[in-house]
């Protein structure tokens, strides 16, 4: 966490705390003016004095340049061009004014916003947000940075960097401290003496658990708990129906061991034993092989988690004793109940039954008796199958609950990790260009020098210009298809709205070349009255099994003739808006983990905004300024796609559908009137993405960009989504492949132990004359038997929990439609067959092989 404005002696005071591992400070010399920014949300430079030793707790990532070694020298951030405006080359010299920014006499720091009504001037007026009056100081630029990472989203200042000496001479400090147990961070914070302003590190936090991120956590706390409970239930079941089973095969040496004065307690003292032995060998043995395996597994998908989360955290194995410990605990807690509660049944039963075994089967009147169309339907094999059904319920019973439990185990798991996974992929996305260049207020002469010149970087073998202009169109919503007009929940009436729409210019050529691609006429797309091609899809739920969303037509027709009004740029919907909370705005080729959509747009508390405008099937709401008298009417032809992808948009600007029109660029000047919201961009290819756009941002500050802009790398942001479905799919057939083998390793134990059981039930038949071809025909019939029984029991069920955890996961965060686990259920109705005929096969084969003479003798020896 981090404190504000703090004294050194704070800083010390918390070093020498029992509590704290480390800490590093630097000193909060003051604010400046940022001269010619373009973000009113962030108009000054705020000044860091870093010492030597706070760049090993608070790295910096230099990008070009070297680290200041005197107080003269400064680091700058990339983002004050990127999202400021102003650009800094090494080398240039700054002359800065540094003051404490007071509001009532108080004053403020990085973490209170700037707020629009402020107000600057030399003196202090009341109630005005001012700046303390400072000496002026020149600083000479030795290097250029990444955004820090400590440095807040609605911070008022960018972060430059100068030297510290790490004396008490600096009266306000950012004060940093790691403690030894983070989960005591919220206690900590409250018992620290003073009012100081304080900041956690909720990116540490939140994967601890311990963030204020109340989705996020219940998320997690989902995730966790779905996972643990399916295999414990899986882990209790084996081991409870492993020792029933055992124990009913030892029944009748129970009944002889009490019968030569055995107590009651000491069989069940013997069996405890029996388990505690078990858990002294297994569960160390699981242990070992657990952290063998998370290890294994951490090796797969550190590289890959790097990419995602951060490159310069390794994702490393941790042995927590406590949780060790607690495995075991409940591991042989488990081991005892499920050995201590068969074996007092079996202790407790008379001594007579349990020497003659007839406690298991217990016949009345009627209980095996089989209707005549049975008999006639299934023969005298499927006859006798059935009986044995019948005729000892609680071990076929036993036989059909772990089926039914792995049925149920498997379809789960398999539904859980695949809303995991298809939550992953919500932000996977794919691109027509690697790298994208967005601008806003550059001026269309400096965009095609710059063009020319970014497209000689090594490794790009293709590229493009385009921009986006922002209308709005006035649309009678008679005009709607039927499917749009229901989805968004417009009446039979027709009224009039005003819809966003852009209309994007792209390159004479590629217009012209989709034109004809799409069979259409040159001649008839040619001139001042020529329609334009335009797109016009909403997303529309799909209400039957799949639950997947489908792209409709928002109009009916296949075209439209509508009339458009611009929308005027100025304010704080240029570009150079409120910054995001990752590097997007950086200008260095963006490491961004979201959508393509979160550009360098609004930002709140740290964290990207993920919302992608209005998610309600209502009318779209809109908001934008009109452009009094600039109005004109266009005819649209609706296509099925577009030539180009458009442009990154920050999230404030995206919409729930795409109402698009497309345009040669050699008519947008005369379409696009003065002062129009428009977006410029360059697109390229590039055999090596990442090593072009490294050279791209050096030519950038290397021309003196000054206007706000944001440079994508839009293949890094495809690898991390990548990345993302690799780790979730390691996951995802990892834990598949463990409940799957927690279940076929229960079924199997459970039918091969109870077939040797009835290894003198079998012998009989077969001493009576039944062939191996009727054997086999009996047994088959009990498969199918098992089979339906599971099936019966265990769909249902699995749909129940499926829909359950669908539900558990909405509730943590997890934006997914449900989906209804077909193919799972049907590899669960072919796996039950499956495992219960080899099984069966397996067991009977084993007993085929004994000599039935002995087999009948079984009891009496």
């Amino acid at each position: 966490m981090e404190f504000l404005g703090v004294p050194p002696s704070f800083v010390r005071e918390q070093a020498a705390d029992s509590r704290v591992a480390d800490t590093a400070a630097f000193e909060e010399i003051g604010y400046a003016v940022l001269e010619g920014g373009k973000n009113p949300d962030k108009p000054y430079l705020f000044l860091a004095g870093f010492s030597p030793d706070t760049y090993a707790s608070l790295p910096v990532n230099l990008i070009s340049g070297r680290l200041p070694e005197n107080s003269g020298e400064i680091l700058i951030p990339a983002h004050v061009a990127a999202n400021g405006g102003v650009g800094y080359r090494v080398g240039d010299r700054l002359t800065l004014q540094v003051r404490n920014r007071r509001k009532g006499g108080a004053v403020l720091g990085q973490h209170d916003p700037y707020s629009p009504e402020e107000t600057l001037a030399e003196a202090e007026p009341a109630g005005g947000d001012t700046m303390a009056l400072g000496a002026e100081k020149t600083y000479t630029v030795v290097g250029i940075c990444e955004r820090p990472g400590f440095e807040e989203s609605t911070a008022p200042g960018y972060t430059v960097i100068t030297r510290w000496d790490g004396t008490d001479t600096g009266d306000n400090l950012s004060a940093f401290v790691t403690l030894k147990q983070p989960r005591q961070v919220r206690s900590y914070a409250d018992g620290v003496p003073g009012s100081y302003a304080r900041v956690f590190n909720d990116d540490v936090l939140r994967f601890m658990g311990l963030s204020d991120d109340a989705i996020f956590n219940g998320l997690l706390y989902s995730v966790v708990g779905i996972l643990v409970a399916l295999i414990m239930v899986g882990s209790i079941f084996l081991i409870y129906n492993s020792f029933t089973i055992s124990l009913n095969d030892r029944v009748r040496q129970f009944g002889i061991l009490l019968s030569v004065g055995a107590t009651r307690k000491q069989l069940q003292n013997s069996v405890l034993f029996e388990g505690l032995c078990i858990g002294a060998l297994g569960i160390p043995i699981g242990i070992l092989v657990g952290i063998l395996g998370i290890k294994l597994v951490l090796s797969l998908v550190s590289a890959n988690f790097g990419n995602i989360m951060y490159d310069t955290v390794p994702l490393t194995l941790k042995v927590s004793v406590p949780a060790l410990a607690a495995a075991a605990a409940v591991s042989m807690a488990t081991i005892l109940i499920s050995a201590y509660i068969p074996a007092r049944k079996a202790a407790g039963a008379p001594v007579m039954e349990c020497i003659r075994q007839t406690g298991e089967v217990r016949l009345n009147a009627g209980t095996v008796k089989t209707s005549k169309l049975a008999a006639r339907l299934l023969g005298l094999e499927g006859t006798l199958a059935l009986k044995n059904f019948k005729r000892n319920k609680r071990r076929y019973r036993s036989i059909v609950l772990s089926l039914t439990l792995s049925v149920v185990l498997l379809v789960t798991a398999s539904t859980f990790s695949s809303h995991l996974k298809r939550a992953a992929e919500g932000a996977v996305m794919d691109s027509d260009y690697d790298i994208c260049f967005c601008a806003r207020d550059m001026d269309e002469g400096e965009l095609f020098a710059l063009y020319d010149m970014l497209r000689t970087a090594d490794g790009v073998y293709e590229s493009s210009y385009q921009a986006v202009s922002a209308y709005t169109a006035f649309v009678n919503t008679e005009d709607f298809s039927a499917g749009y007009r229901e989805s968004a929940g417009y009446g039979p009436g027709g009224e009039v709205l005003e819809l966003p729409m852009d209309v994007q210019f792209i390159e004479d050529k590629l217009y012209w070349s989709f034109i004809e691609s799409l069979g259409l006429s040159r001649e008839e797309f040619t001139g001042p009255d020529a329609p334009l091609i335009a797109v016009a899809k909403a997303k529309k739920a799909d209400e039957g099994e799949t639950g997947e969303s489908s792209l409709i037509n928002m109009f009916a027709g296949s075209g439209i003739s509508l009339s458009l009004k611009p929308v005027m740029d100025g304010g704080a919907e240029t570009g150079a808006g409120p910054e995001m909370g990752g590097e997007m705005e950086t200008g260095v080729g963006s490491e961004m983990g979201g959508e393509m959509e979160t550009g360098a747009g609004p930002e709140m508390g740290g964290e990207p905004r993920t919302s992608v405008g209005p998610q309600t099937d209502g009318a779209p709401e809109v908001d934008r300024r009109p452009g009094a008298g600039l109005e004109r009417n266009v005819v649209l032809a609706f296509v099925d796609t577009i030539p180009l992808d458009t442009l990154p948009k920050p999230p404030s600007e995206v919409t729930p559908y795409v109402f698009l029109a497309v345009a040669p660029y050699g008519v947008k000047a005369d379409f696009v009137s003065p002062g129009t919201r428009t977006d410029l961009g360059l697109t390229f290819r590039s055999e090596n993405p990442s090593q072009s756009t490294a050279e791209m941002e050096a030519m950038i500050r290397g021309a003196g960009t000054a206007c706000g802009y944001t440079l994508y790398n839009m293949q890094k942001i495809l690898e991390q989504n990548r990345n993302t479905t690799f780790v979730v799919d390691v996951f995802t057939y990892v834990f598949v492949a463990m409940i799957s083998l927690i279940a076929v390793a229960n079924v199997f134990n459970t039918i091969s132990t109870n077939i040797r059981l009835r290894r003198r039930e079998l012998a009989m038949l077969r001493s009576i004359g039944m062939s191996d071809r009727d054997f086999r025909k009996m047994m088959s019939f009990e498969c199918i038997l098992y089979g339906a029984r599971t099936l019966f029991l265990g769909l249902p069920m699995a749909g129940v929990l499926s829909w359950l955890i669908y539900r558990w996961m909405v509730w943590g965060g997890a934006e997914i439609d449900f989906m209804f686990p077909w193919n799972s259920m049907g590899i669960s109705v072919l796996g039950v067959f499956l495992v219960v005929f080899v099984t069966m096969l397996y067991a009977v084969n084993r007993i085929r092989k004994e000599n039935i003479i002995d087999a009948l003798r079984d009891d009496m020896t």
